[in-house]
Parts: C-alpha cells; structure tokens; sequence
C-alpha cells in the first residue's frame, strides 16, 4: 500500500476506483495504516516491507489487509499481522495470503518471520500453522508463533 491509500484506509474513504468488500477496512486496516504511516514519517517507507491489501480474485474486492512491522532486524526477523472483513473470514484467504507473504519474505533473505495471536484467537492461530508456521512460546495472553529458514532460496514452499 502507498502512503495515499493508507490515508484512505485511515479516513475509511475509498477512492472512486477502489473496491471495498463489506465490513473493509476493519479496527486491524486502520490500526496497521496508521502504523505504516508513523513509520514512512519517521524513517521513511519501509517497502517492499510494508502493508498490503488482500484482494478476492473473483471481484478485486478489497477484504483485508497483510503486511510486515517494519525491516527485517539485524538477525533477518521480520514480525507480520494479518486481518480479514469478517463477510471474508472462513474461506482460506487469509491462509493463502501469509503463504504469500512468507514466500515474499523468503525471497527477500528474511530467514524468519514471527506472529502471535491471543490465545482465544483460534482462527488466527489455524491460519499460521496452515501457512507453514509453528507455535514458538506463548504468555498467558498471548501464543507466539514463527517459521525459521536456513536457505532463503525463493519459490520455497513455506511448508517445507
């Protein structure tokens, strides 16, 4: 996503061109926008390690959204979050999404990408382990989980 469409997002304004499902932007876009926002006005657009929108194919509705927290650290860590409209929920996007993104990341060196998910979140927590990720720690709010590559070779699958 660009700056101008997070604005958007943020301001839960589409653009004449732009198709929103129902229910999107949710708390978790907007939330998300602002942080990508924050940090293009801190230190600068952090692409390709930023937010992304996920569109249904079948209509090019927007109907959820996908990104990164920021760089990878000097360990080649990336943290990413996820969310889904809830009219989308249920219908194995959000997992071919984050198989995406993990694939992404992958072929950009990242050699691990984190999550967490409150522990009531069991969808979420389904999502990860679909896409290739395993429970790591959890605290008694949170369940962390993550996947860690030795060969950042591209077209890998995630699952592998």
């Amino acid at each position: 996503m660009t700056a101008s469409e997070s604005e958007r997002v943020v301001a839960g304004e589409s653009d004449c061109g732009t198709r929103w499902a129902p229910g999107y932007p949710t708390d978790g876009d907007v939330s998300a926008a602002r942080r990508f926002l924050d940090t293009c006005a801190n230190t600068g657009d952090p692409q390709p390690f930023g937010n992304y929108e996920i569109r249904r194919r079948a209509d090019g509705q927007a109907i959820g959204g996908i990104g990164f927290h920021g760089h990878a650290d000097e360990n080649g860590s990336v943290t990413v979050g996820y969310g889904l409209s809830p009219s989308a929920r249920g219908q194995g996007y959000a997992s071919e999404a984050l198989r995406a993104l993990l694939l992404f990341a992958q072929s950009r060196g990242v050699t691990c990408v984190k999550g967490d998910t409150g522990h009531d979140n069991i969808a979420s927590q389904h999502v990860m382990t679909a896409a290739g990720m395993r429970p790591t720690d959890q605290d008694e709010h949170v369940r962390y989980f993550g996947i860690t590559w030795t060969d950042t070779t591209a077209n890998t699958d995630p699952r592998s």
